[in-house]
């Protein structure tokens, strides 16, 4: 496996056309909702990657397939078992193919999970944690209801939509980091310099989210959090703790979910 150097990692060099080109195939295939446009932009990634560096070529291969792979379903948040079986199917795919490919076909070991680094968290990263939760109290209610964006999510009244709304907003935001952050910004960084790769992550991680319901100014608070998600990913090198930023974070919007659609429930927000 070839080692990223400095020289290889630059920001100057061709790689970043077919590079730019599937970070670009982000926004028509989920913000847009063109697929003709994302697939032809995705074709003509993995295309002129051929000729550029075979081995950038084979990375972006393996996040195109993941973005297809999810891209072949609706992403919104229908919380029927039916959608809920299927999405859950493709974002599950949309992981474990590249992994494995790069694992056993490519014999890489660049694609990491890792869980248990044995390092403790410092009082910069708890208290970091603590912010999160505050940043999202001030900013999520506001956004969700002063735009109207919170009707993109179903009214969890009913106690089973209520569990299932818990668990899908859960669950994506583990996959975000699964796929964005360990999967993409991870290849992306055998090829360049990190501020660049994490800008070309973050562009389809907000074009994702965008899918699946934060619309309106949203791009204003989710391309900064897809940002500071691989920043802090490059720092601590732990899926547990990005995870447990993105999780924090989504428990607020779960909460301000539920008092947006029900205004007596949880009346404990300002916006």
């Amino acid at each position: 496996m070839m080692s990223t150097s400095t020289e290889s990692r630059t920001a100057l060099t061709w790689k970043l056309l077919p590079a730019g080109l599937l970070s670009l195939s982000g926004v028509p295939l989920f913000a847009l909702g063109n697929d003709f446009l994302g697939y032809a932009l995705v074709t003509a990634s993995i295309v002129t990657a051929v000729f550029i560096d075979p081995r950038l070529m084979r990375h972006l291969a393996l996040i195109a397939a993941g973005m297809v792979t999810i891209s072949l379903v609706p992403l919104n948040a229908d919380l029927s078992i039916e959608h809920m079986a299927l999405m859950g199917g493709a974002l599950a795919l949309a992981v474990l193919v590249p992994w494995l490919v790069s694992r056993y076909l490519y014999d890489e070991k660049i694609i990491k999970f890792p869980v248990n680094t044995g390092r403790p968290w410092p009082l910069a990263a708890k208290l970091y944690l603590a912010g999160v939760v505050a940043l999202g109290y001030f900013i999520l209610p506001a956004y969700l209801i002063r735009t109207g964006v919170y009707h993109n999510w179903p009214d969890a009244s009913d106690p089973s939509i209520f569990w299932r709304l818990f668990l899908g907003v859960n669950s994506v935001g583990i996959w975000d980091e699964l796929f964005f952050i360990c999967t993409t910004f991870t290849l992306l960084r055998q090829h360049f310099p990190d501020w660049l790769a994490n800008l070309l992550q973050a562009v389809v991680f907000s074009s994702f989210l965008w899918e699946i319901g934060y619309q309106a100014w949203g791009p204003l608070l989710t391309f900064p959090f897809a940002l500071l998600q691989g920043y802090t990913f490059k720092l601590t090198k732990s899926f547990t703790y990005v995870v447990s930023v993105h999780l924090l974070f989504d428990f607020v919007l779960f909460l301000a979910l539920v008092h947006a659609h029900n205004r007596d429930w949880l009346p404990i927000f300002l916006y």
